[in-house]
């Protein structure tokens, strides 16, 4: 057996471990949804850490360094600034609403079967795209280590995540969180050390022979970034987007009170920064390392499996197979990682929001609710392997910035509004919902990322591959026009 194969079955075994210990200690729906909502900040902030350091923060990341340079950076800095804003708009009002979801936190205020069925529909969209992003890393890094066919690789993958949440359920995800996001960041540690022991310890040196390969297009914003409306597109996107994640929010309702929430939040900010630090590191280091290397790369001159794989090659050229076999071994627990969290947050919305406050009215057997949570973990798990087949030549930081801007556009102008103005009605939630979700699906279908890379087409029908500058204000503008339509709402 090989070094990663070893390692791949070592953080299995573990992780189904974790998942077996946390299943004792689930005995209740709220253990199932909130970890029974008493986890100290500093785990939980953690774990939110590890909720969002996905594989595109890793292993798409390195590949835009290598392949685009600057443009990974952009990224960076758009999903950081979402953490300050996440901290003042959302944390503590969230918490103090003391539910599990989004569509919970909006019924909490409007009792109607619109608001519902909008706030699941958004939830359930962003979840299904961020969950494609995490498939597509999953599938391409085990066909390349193991040589298993793609559909083989994620249904592996969509297998795992189906253990962890139907039998574990928060607990679970979040021990598993804690544990990947601390091997991820000692890998990170070791490889940015790596690269700046091949350049005297200087990242002055590793940055100047960046520019001798790249010259100054090493820092300047590739041509998918040049213009400005663009590049504005994105940052929103990516900023606000932050705030609509359906499998981030519930991490406030895991801790005790509004405080812990905060400081959770806080905890998870700067974890985060000191990510991104060290990938500035890993991803110039791919490019001045791994780019000219003929070694990592197929007769056809593009990458051995793909952008994606950057980090991989980086570790082997640094460390050999053992290293190689290691940045493997925690970018796939990432995966499952990140993968069981957006499946509770998916089948949450299903099973609780759906199944037993809708239609059961609230008077749903919790055994049948949990029951109902696995099925949709499954149908999520099936629905998810299925569409990460037509995305997976996308390098996932894109694909991930295209979930962020449907979330920006479905799920955070409803919070925010519901959270901070009362002059919103539940006419305005389902106007506001049902126009963020429907522009961001038609723009991201009709641009560049799916019109033309993905469906073939020469020209894309909208010009910009992020939609959020549109979709965003279209939601708030659909919101307030809603509300100001004269629909009387029962405010609670």
């Amino acid at each position: 057996m090989s070094h990663a194969q070893l390692l791949f079955t070592a953080l299995i075994l573990l992780t189904l471990a974790i998942t077996a210990a946390a299943r004792r200690r689930t005995a209740s729906l709220n253990d199932f949804y909130t970890a029974g909502g008493h986890l100290p900040a500093w785990q939980n902030g953690l774990a939110l850490a590890g909720d969002y350091l996905s594989a595109a923060a890793f292993l798409g990341a390195a590949g835009m360094y290598l392949g685009q340079g600057y443009d990974s950076l952009a990224y960076a800095v758009g999903t950081l600034a979402g953490w300050p804003l996440l901290l003042l708009l959302l944390a503590e009002p969230l918490r103090r609403r003391g539910r599990y979801t989004v569509a919970g936190v909006l019924s909490q205020r409007f009792d109607h079967a619109g608001v519902r069925l909008v706030s699941i529909a958004g939830s359930l969209t962003v979840t299904l795209c961020y969950l494609v992003v995490q498939l597509v890393g999953a599938g391409k890094l085990i066909e390349l280590l193991f040589g298993l066919p793609y559909l083989a690789a994620v249904g592996l993958v969509g297998a795992l995540m189906m253990v962890y949440v139907a039998l574990g359920g928060m607990l679970a995800t979040t021990w598993v969180q804690i544990s990947k996001a601390s091997l991820l960041f000692i890998c990170a540690l070791l490889l940015a050390g790596g690269v700046l022991a091949r350049f005297g310890g200087s990242p002055a040196a590793l940055f100047d022979a960046a520019e001798k390969l790249r010259g100054a297009a090493a820092f300047l914003p590739s041509q998918a970034l040049a213009d400005p409306v663009e590049m504005l597109s994105l940052g929103l996107g990516l900023s606000l987007g932050l705030l609509g994640l359906p499998h981030v929010l519930m991490r406030f309702f895991t801790v005790a009170d509004a405080r812990a929430a905060r400081r959770s939040v806080g905890i998870a900010t700067w974890l985060v920064a000191a990510f991104f630090a060290l990938n500035i590191v890993i991803g110039y280091g791919a490019m001045t390392l791994v780019g000219p290397d003929a070694r990592f790369h197929g007769a056809d001159g593009k990458l051995l499996g793909g952008g994606n794989m950057a980090a991989l090659h980086l570790a082997r050229l640094l460390g050999g197979e053992t290293a190689s076999a290691l940045v493997a071994a925690v970018a796939f627990a990432t995966i499952l990682a990140v993968v069981s969290g957006l499946a509770l947050a998916g089948a949450s919305a299903v099973s609780h929001d759906l199944y037993a406050v809708w239609l059961k009215r609230g008077q749903a057997e919790p055994r049948r609710e949990l029951r109902v949570s696995r099925l949709a973990t499954l149908a999520l798990g099936l629905f998810g392997i299925v569409l990460s087949t037509l995305f997976q030549q996308l390098n996932i930081a894109v694909m991930m910035g295209l979930a962020f801007a449907i979330a920006a556009s479905a799920n955070f102008p409803l919070l925010l509004l519901a959270l901070r103005w009362q002059d919103l009605t539940a006419r305005g939630v389902v106007w506001g919902g049902a126009a963020g979700i429907a522009s961001s699906l038609a723009l991201i279908v009709c641009g560049p990322a799916v019109w033309v890379a993905a469906l073939g087409h020469a020209k894309p029908l909208f010009p910009y591959a992020n939609p959020a500058l549109f979709s965003v204000p279209l939601a708030f503008a659909a919101a307030w026009l809603g509300s100001r339509n004269g629909a009387a709402s029962t405010n609670t």
